[in-house]
């Protein structure tokens, strides 16, 4: 059952978090430190596993998924930005940029690469490229606007110089071109591949261990938007995706999980960035990778039940 991997994957990820918690507590990896490791995994290990993913001979059946998994990925993000201008209403004094932000784009990349390949192996991360192609065009375009207040759509051709997107690029070239690297290459990028899922979940423990967590418990808005983020939309979303039946499951578990995943780690970034509240933001994301433990094979179990019963 896909519910029962997820469930031991996020045990295992709880246990590496907290390998990082205790790395900051001690002080072996400073604040500085930990924003360097950050700048690696999303520069050098994210691209290196997204280009592996890409690394199979040609299949149409793979390629057709691939679309699909673009058009689904797209409907997804756009179906949530709307239900979180319903549910999260913007009030004098509330930090609704934050909150909107947080239900709305999830940790796809931290969290959903390890929890995809965990489940799906290298087509699931193949899959979920697509997720996190979708996910980046539109985070650097609404994502930022929401944020900033600004409406600068320069931000768009930035996304395309990103490592992300040129692995993806250059992975796709690859599959329909049946390019294959040289088996001394595959195993060097494989050694780096490797790395993804302890470096980044030891990333976000450090993260974590700089939040104020009395505070953070004490904050009830912070339990509504973890519960917009992890439960409702998920579920929101599980529904449609049941009845697609024939689609491949891969496909439709790929989508849910991705979005499913806890809020993302960029809402901090760009909160520090534009001025906005950078510890709220980052107590929405503490709040939201703790309880994503128990939330993700929820919905997964969830998701499962309605695809038997729809």
């Amino acid at each position: 059952m896909v519910s029962d991997i997820i469930f031991g994957q996020t045990l295992i990820m709880l246990i590496l978090i907290a390998v990082g918690v205790v790395c900051a507590k001690t002080g072996l990896i400073s604040e500085a430190s930990n924003k360097d490791l950050s700048k690696f995994m999303l520069q050098v290990v994210n691209p290196v596993v997204i280009f592996m993913s890409y690394q199979k001979p040609y299949k149409a059946e793979l390629a057709r998924n691939l679309l699909l998994t673009f058009v689904l990925s797209a409907g997804a993000i756009a179906a949530v930005i709307v239900l979180s201008y319903f549910l999260v209403r913007k009030k004098e004094g509330r930090q609704f940029e934050i909150e909107r932000f947080s239900a709305v784009y999830s940790n796809c990349g931290f969290m959903g690469i390890p929890l995809v390949n965990a489940i799906y192996h290298d087509e699931g991360v193949f899959y979920l490229t697509a997720f996190i192609t979708v996910f980046n065009l539109i985070v650097w375009t609404h994502g930022v606007i929401l944020i900033s207040g600004q409406k600068d759509f320069r931000q768009v051709i930035k996304v395309f110089y990103s490592p992300t997107i040129i692995s993806i690029l250059l992975g796709l070239l690859t599959f329909f071109l049946n390019i294959r690297l040289p088996e001394t290459m595959l195993s060097a990028l494989g050694f780096i591949k490797e790395v993804n899922t302890p470096m980044a979940m030891i990333v976000s423990g450090v993260t974590i261990a700089a939040t104020n967590v009395p505070k953070m418990l004490k904050n009830l808005r912070v339990y509504y938007v973890c519960l917009l983020k992890l439960i409702v939309l998920p579920l929101i979303l599980a529904v449609p995706l049941a009845l697609l039946t024939g689609i491949d499951e891969k496909v439709r578990m790929t989508v849910l999980v991705a979005a499913a995943a806890p809020p993302a780690a960029m809402c901090t970034l760009l909160s520090i960035r534009y001025g906005k509240n950078s510890v709220y933001a980052s107590e929405i994301f503490t709040a939201g990778t703790i309880f994503s433990v128990g939330s993700l094979p929820l919905v997964v179990k969830a998701t499962e039940y309605l695809t038997k019963i729809l």
